[in-house]
């Protein structure tokens, strides 16, 4: 590909003005720093941050750091930062390019880069979306998991040694800065899980506890002053682009976009009002900031995650492909409000309506312009399914404990067979959603097991023995198996 054809600051002035990004990044400086440099943030916080710099003023730049993929940073450097964004539209899609993004790093070979970011006075604010299992928590306390390969390997460093973890990077990055004495600093988990700003409290400061440092109890002090971590609510919709998704941004800008991503025209971030650092006017685009963002957490987690994550795992049962092609059964629609329905009365006062909220989230679901694949959002199942099924699963049953023989969770067990049945071992090939206890789930599927013997082997898996131990529960999802099997879904 010729310079002359590829999306960069050079080609910028051949676009029209509408396609362009709403701030000259030539005026940006790097003020935020970001792990993860998936497509959800690039087409989420980066958006809102471009837009609070442009009306504003401000000169909020981000650099976001790659744990893993070098590649990516490699294709965004060659771009000098630059992407488009696709709104997926009912009535057509609209394309234009961001430009908040000012740096990109490789966490690994650029590790004193990102280090001294951290350090710097003039980053204030840290995000992150490095999803649930970049926190590496131990399913059965929310700490951190100190026996986990990576992060056992990230303790036992030395001081110039390889950090292969965003917590242990970020630990060491938070300890050098209050060493240095720098100015208060935020960090802010954009990841989907209950109580994200305290999750990721809580596995820093497990790290740097669990650290040989011989200052460690003096840097959990000073940072108790200097860091915050508020808790968010984030949501956007963010399909895994395609190569007609890259032709599409091509045709609309008249230049190639190696980085180009798409997402629904929703978006919606909620934060807790806790910042005692400088931060970007994210409200001037929209964002709430509010004193307790658990309302809208867990009617964001329990609702619209569950409800993806139910359609994911019976979709995919059922031989289906997207989200969109889901709704479009007979069972779809009625899942989505069913699951809300059932899951209502475990959410706190504060928040949106449920039904409304519902009605909401058939409407996005169903836009024919997104082409959500269930394998995407079926990933890491154990992971996510653990924090947006379960509470609301043992609430409900707890509630009604006293009543026997009461089907209070119909639609959770539901759920819960159309996870089970994709964890059985697959052909290669196949195209069942990667999982990191792939190898122990598949191990619950031994022939000698009844199948309530197997969702109660899954439920150890995923380290909620209570549950496993709830024979009408284990019963219920196993009755479902059999029609799962067969590629039905019965409500």
């Amino acid at each position: 590909m010729s310079a002359d054809d590829q999306l960069s600051r050079k080609t910028l002035p051949r676009l029209a003005p509408g396609l362009r990004p709403a701030v000259d990044p030539a005026e940006l400086r790097t003020r935020v720093v970001h792990f993860g440099l998936g497509a959800f943030h690039r087409a989420h916080q980066a958006v809102y941050t471009e837009q609070a710099a442009a009306r504003s003023g401000e000169p909020w730049g981000i650099t976001a750091v790659a744990p893993r993929s070098a590649d990516t940073v490699r294709a965004l450097r060659d771009q000098d930062c630059l992407y488009s964004l696709t709104e997926r539209r009912p009535d057509g899609h609209r394309t234009r390019v961001v430009g908040s993004v000012v740096g990109a790093l490789a966490m690994g070979p650029d590790a004193k880069a990102v280090d001294a970011l951290l350090a710097d006075p003039e980053v204030t604010v840290v995000t992150l979306t490095v999803t649930e299992k970049g926190y590496h928590r131990a399913a059965s306390t929310g700490g951190l998991d100190l026996t986990a390969g990576p992060i056992a390997a990230d303790l036992a460093a030395g001081p110039d040694g390889p950090l292969t973890t965003v917590v242990g990077r970020l630990a060491a990055g938070l300890a050098a800065r209050t060493r240095a004495g720098a100015p208060p600093i935020a960090v802010v988990s954009c990841d989907n899980m209950a109580g994200n700003g305290a999750a990721l409290a809580r596995v820093v400061h497990d790290f740097v506890s669990a650290s040989a440092w011989p200052d460690r109890s003096e840097i959990l002090d000073r940072m108790a002053g200097a860091v915050a971590f508020p808790a968010t609510v984030v949501d956007r919709i963010v399909p895994a682009t395609g190569e007609a998704d890259r032709a599409t941004a091509a045709a609309a800008l008249g230049v190639r976009d190696a980085l180009a991503v798409t997402g629904e025209p929703y978006r919606q971030w909620v934060l807790e009002d806790s910042f005692d650092a400088p931060r970007p006017p994210w409200e001037l685009d929209g964002a709430l900031f509010v004193p307790d963002v658990a309302p809208y957490q867990l009617t964001k987690l329990r609702l619209l995650n569950g409800s993806h994550s139910a359609l994911a795992h019976l979709g995919l049962a059922a031989g289906l492909t997207t989200i969109a092609g889901t709704m479009a059964t007979d069972w779809g629609e009625r899942l989505v409000r069913a699951l809300c329905a059932e899951v209502a009365p475990t959410l706190p006062a504060g928040g949106p309506d449920p039904v409304a909220y519902a009605d909401d989230l058939v409407v996005r679901f169903r836009n024919p312009a997104m082409r959500h694949l269930l394998r995407q959002i079926g990933s890491d199942g154990s992971l996510k399914i653990t924090e947006r099924w379960l509470p609301a699963l043992r609430e409900l049953r707890a509630r009604t404990a006293a009543t026997p023989g009461a089907r209070v969770t119909p639609v959770l067990e539901l759920a819960l067979a159309g996870w089970a049945h994709g964890t059985r071992r697959v052909p290669s090939g196949r195209g069942a959603p990667s999982d990191p206890a792939a190898e122990a789930l598949a191990a619950c599927w031994a022939p000698a097991i009844r199948p309530a013997g197997t969702v109660r082997a899954l439920l150890r898996v995923l380290g909620a023995p209570d549950l496993a131990d709830d024979d009408a529960l284990t019963s219920a999802v196993a009755d479902r198996l059999p029609a799962l099997a067969a590629g039905r879904v019965e409500i």
